[in-house]
């Protein structure tokens, strides 16, 4: 597994590279526009994409199958298959809605066009409560 591991002399790596390295998001330039767009959080603050991740830090991440909570076991600066990932950090994400939740969400029509400012108050009040 040579190459996928930093240097011994650097202690960190980038945390765009570390996040799709290990798969959280599927490219490197999503992991970038994730970071960029503030849905990525390095020990509870919002983190650019060329931040250091080092070993023990918490990354919250929103990505497109929910949100993400991991802590960094191990740097990784190339991606990795999908076994060896896993083995890079510790999962603290909390568990997914049911799926009976997610399919009880109203949808609309295919072809029933734009909402209009009533019906989209409608479901903003809907999907608080």
């Amino acid at each position: 597994m040579s190459g996928s591991t930093p240097d011994a002399g650097t202690a960190s790596v980038r945390l765009d590279a570390w996040v799709w390295s290990v798969r959280l998001f599927g490219s490197r330039s999503a992991a970038t526009t994730a970071c960029k767009g503030g849905h990525v959080h390095l020990g509870g603050k919002r983190a650019k994409p060329s931040q250091p991740v080092r070993v023990g830090d918490r990354i919250e991440a929103t990505t497109p199958g929910g949100v993400r909570v991991v802590v960094v076991k191990r740097l990784l600066s190339k991606r990795v298959g999908a076994s060896v990932a896993v083995e890079c950090y510790e999962d603290h994400s909390p568990p997914p809605e049911p799926r009976e939740v997610r399919l009880a969400m109203p949808r609309r029509d295919p072809g029933a066009g734009r909402p209009t400012k009533r019906e989209r108050r409608a479901m903003d009040r809907f999907r608080r409560s």
